[in-house]
């Protein structure tokens, strides 16, 4: 007997809703972005974002039941993500969720936003299966985990003040690229010398695997503060490259160093970062030469989506997880 998943997705500007079945199979994937309404802000406006989500997230579920071709009636579960994100936007999901569990007196399955990217590779690779190592770099997020198992993450690395995206969006508004930043940085990279200018990467000593781009951002900001005052021209795809290579040197050297830690050979890449075309270059190139298996989603898997919710849900819901309705927003939700 087919399990069919309903997942809602609304932590940020994405409103998303999704059919799965059986945890592997995308019966619908239906995402309403809000990009180019935040675009002229130069990020997410949160209570901007709340309010679309409010006029879309019927419409998007009705959407994505009608491309499966299931009625909510043939739906067994309900998983909705709870949290980290913007506390606006997960209440518009989570709402929904109740109020269609309730109605229907479906289960209703609360689903971490982290663990629904790392969800998404179940989606990309049918037969992949715990444990290996997992990459999740977003506008939100930098961590290396552990993936024991479906349900069991350990954190091995994680951002102590920017994410990865965040530092993209950042620089790519210093640089008059705006909003969103890693694809523009992406594009203008792929034309520029990333040896051009020696932009720092920041390791730790103490043993862990932590990230730290907040002195990337302010080695950038000083350059180009120093080329306005000098005068100098200013070659933004050199820029571009040179950030970019600075980031994903150390998200690459980090990640890698974890899979050897825990002796793993697989490992994938999760959230919108790694939609970037360096990162999965460099990361494919050098953890093939140490035997290592390199994963990543499709672009539409990568940034937030409804897909990977229902992915996860169904692994939750399998081994009797069950949400209440007194189930509530967590923007600040940890993993683990």
């Amino acid at each position: 007997m087919d399990t069919l998943i309903l997942g809602i997705e609304s932590s940020c500007d994405e409103t998303a809703a999704a059919v799965i079945k059986n945890g592997r199979h995308i019966m619908s994937n239906i995402i309403s972005t809000q990009v180019d309404l935040h675009k002229k802000y130069g990020g997410v406006v949160p209570e901007i974002a709340s309010r679309k989500h409010v006029e879309l997230i019927i419409p998007v579920i009705n959407q994505a039941l009608e491309e499966a071709g299931v009625l909510l009636s043939d739906i067994d579960a309900i998983g909705v993500t709870y949290g980290p994100g913007l506390v606006g936007a997960l209440l518009v999901g989570l709402t929904a969720g109740k109020a269609i569990a309730y109605t229907t007196n479906k289960p209703l399955v609360g689903v971490h936003h982290i663990e629904g990217h790392i969800a998404a590779n179940y989606l990309q690779y049918p037969e992949l299966e715990p444990p290996f190592i997992c990459l999740v770099a977003s506008g939100g997020h930098s961590h290396i985990v552990h993936v024991k198992d479906y349900r069991e993450f350990e954190i091995l690395g994680q951002t102590r003040d920017d994410a990865a995206g965040e530092a993209f969006d950042k620089i790519s508004r210093a640089i008059g690229l705006g909003y969103p930043g890693g694809p523009l940085i992406d594009k203008y990279a792929q034309k520029g010398n990333s040896k051009a200018i020696p932009f720092p990467r920041v390791y730790f000593d103490d043993g862990t695997l932590d990230f730290s781009f907040s002195g990337l951002k302010t080695a950038v900001l000083n350059y180009l503060n120093r080329m306005e005052q000098t005068g100098e021209a200013i070659n933004i795809p050199d820029i571009a490259a040179s950030f970019q290579q600075a980031v994903v040197d150390v998200l690459v050297k980090n990640t890698i160093a974890a899979a050897k830690l825990k002796n793993i050979k697989k490992i994938a890449l999760a959230g919108g970062v790694a939609a970037n075309s360096q990162l999965r270059h460099d990361m494919k190139e050098i953890a093939e030469k140490q035997g290592m298996e390199v994963m990543y989603p499709g672009l539409i898997l990568c940034t937030d989506n409804a897909a990977m919710i229902g992915c996860a849900a169904y692994y939750e819901f399998i081994k009797g997880e069950r949400a209440g309705m007194d189930l509530n927003a967590i923007p600040g939700l940890k993993l683990g």
